[in-house]
């Protein structure tokens, strides 16, 4: 039998072997089982989480602005299951502190405050220390997680900047880019402690503009996320894909509690950032990016979200739950639309300019102004964008159609305290067309600036006139009556008294 035949006598005995006729397809009992893919789902104590936030809500930290001084102390009173460290100092120097957590074989490294004034998950980490802190109907939940987990945290790691309430170091740098030079102390503790402990999970944990909305809905980017790309060509290895896989839990997580606010970044390679080089040294890492969400100034309530997209990150890590996910369902989360949002639009006012009348779109966002050594602020308005704002959202708007924008007067007796002045008919006064009040003695602005009214000093005229990056006071007239005031960039319904004297007080 030559070589053919030897080659063939296999699958003619096949062939014989077989009960099926020629031209009939293979019976499916032959074919092993399709297995379905495992759904991807939410572990439901996030919900028990969410409720349970107010036990392990740390009340020395109540709002934004707080510093290395508050901080530092609950760090250093953690003892077991904790491990606190110096990782290191900063410029002015400031101690750097490494948290460990847990004894699993999954590393996982969290970093906050990479830049001074983005607390939001700074706030989040000190809960999260409490609720590991505690002994409650969550320790089987505790365990579990610490028996899969090693987990490392550097909460605030610009103190410096977090001192001034300022994005970069006390050199003037940018701390998410010094990646690869590492010429602040800042930049090479992470670094290093991203090296030694190998960590195999990353959060880099940030805050984002309150202007930024989600996609090109009328909705803010409350919270976006970023599975870095580690090179210019955006590929997608097993490390990336894995923090693209539990974005999309985490997204649809927090659909459930802020449904259509949750945006993700562009991923451009930026190969001086942290974000994109951790993920090239095979850490999956994680961008989380607090924005603006109506109602929530201080982020109390991105505080808690933050508190719970964690702990429900702990725990797909921990069970391999994010797995199911598919990358496609990445791909669809909305982009940010960057800039999309005013904190106030007046819809179709009419302007006057030179004797006549023009139908325009004014918008406002404020800038919050430091006082009291960083550690309060006062907001400042500007007229950001005038024109057609219709592909623009804001956090509040009026129709203002048939309305027109009347500059506020000044009152011409002028009073001697600011005290003097709160205890006029101030909504009598805005009703009458007054929106600017001389003082004798004029105060800071930070003691009048949130108030509905202005003051200026005794003989100092206003400069109310209609104009981009101005901050004009001024009335919004229909059919010849003031019906709202515009004063500081806020809207004051003249209609509502009880409103106009809450905000003297």
């Amino acid at each position: 039998m030559n070589r053919f035949l030897y080659a063939l006598f296999p699958l003619l005995l096949l062939s014989c072997n077989s009960q099926e006729q020629p031209g009939q397809p293979p019976r499916e009992e032959n074919k092993p089982a399709a297995v379905p893919a495992p759904a991807l789902t939410l572990n439901p104590i996030h919900g028990q989480l969410y409720a349970a936030h107010d036990d392990y809500r740390e009340p020395a930290i109540d709002s934004r602005r707080f510093k290395h001084s508050d901080i530092e102390p609950l760090v250093k009173r953690l003892g077991p299951p904790f491990a606190v460290s110096e990782a290191g100092q900063s410029i002015e120097g400031r101690s750097i502190y490494l948290v460990r957590l847990g004894n699993g074989p999954k590393t996982v490294l969290l970093w906050s405050q990479m830049h001074g004034d983005e607390p939001t998950a700074t706030m989040a980490l000190m809960d999260l220390f409490n609720f590991f802190g505690a002994t409650d109907g969550f320790d089987a939940f505790r365990r579990q997680l610490l028996s899969e987990l090693t987990l490392y945290f550097i909460p605030m790691l610009n103190p410096d900047g977090a001192e001034k309430y300022q994005r970069r170091n006390a050199l003037d740098i940018d701390l998410n880019r010094d990646a690869l030079r590492l010429v602040t102390p800042e930049a090479r503790i992470l670094k290093q402690v991203r090296d030694e402990t190998q960590a195999q999970w990353g959060f880099n944990l940030h805050d984002q503009s309150i202007y930024y909305g989600a996609g090109n809905a009328p909705k803010t980017a409350s919270v976006s996320f970023l599975a870095p790309a580690y090179n210019v060509d955006k590929d997608i290895n097993e490390v990336r894909s894995n923090a693209m896989r539990l974005i999309v839990l985490l997204g649809r997580l927090l659909e459930e509690y802020i449904p259509g606010k949750v945006a993700k970044y562009d991923d451009t390679f930026e190969p001086r950032a942290f974000g994109d080089n951790i993920q090239k040294w095979g850490t999956s890492t994680i961008l989380i990016e607090s924005g603006g969400l109506e109602g929530d100034p201080e982020k109390q309530e991105l505080r808690k979200l933050h508190f719970v997209a964690l702990l429900t990150a702990f725990d797909a890590i921990a069970s391999g739950s994010y797995q199911a996910a598919d990358i496609q369902d990445y791909e669809n989360i909305p982009f940010n639309n960057s800039n999309a949002y005013h904190d106030l639009i007046l819809r179709e006012v009419q302007i006057e300019k030179n004797g006549k009348w023009y139908t325009v779109d004014l918008g406002f966002r404020h800038s919050e102004v430091d006082f009291n050594g960083y550690e309060d602020h006062y907001h400042r308005a500007s007229l950001s964008d005038i024109g057609d704002l219709s592909t623009f959202y804001a956090y509040e708007q009026l129709d203002a159609r048939g309305y027109r924008a009347v500059p506020g007067k000044t009152y011409s007796s002028a009073f001697a305290t600011l005290d003097d002045l709160r205890r006029q008919d101030i909504p009598a006064l805005l009703r009458k067309g007054y929106t600017t009040f001389q003082l004798t003695k004029l105060p800071g602005r930070s003691q009048w600036a949130e108030l509905p009214l202005e003051a200026v000093a005794a003989g100092k005229a206003p400069a109310n006139e209609v104009r981009l990056y101005g901050n004009p006071s001024f009335l919004l007239q229909k059919d010849g009556q003031n019906r709202y005031a515009v004063i500081n960039g806020y809207l004051y319904d003249l209609s509502n008294e009880s409103g106009i004297r809450e905000r003297l007080h």
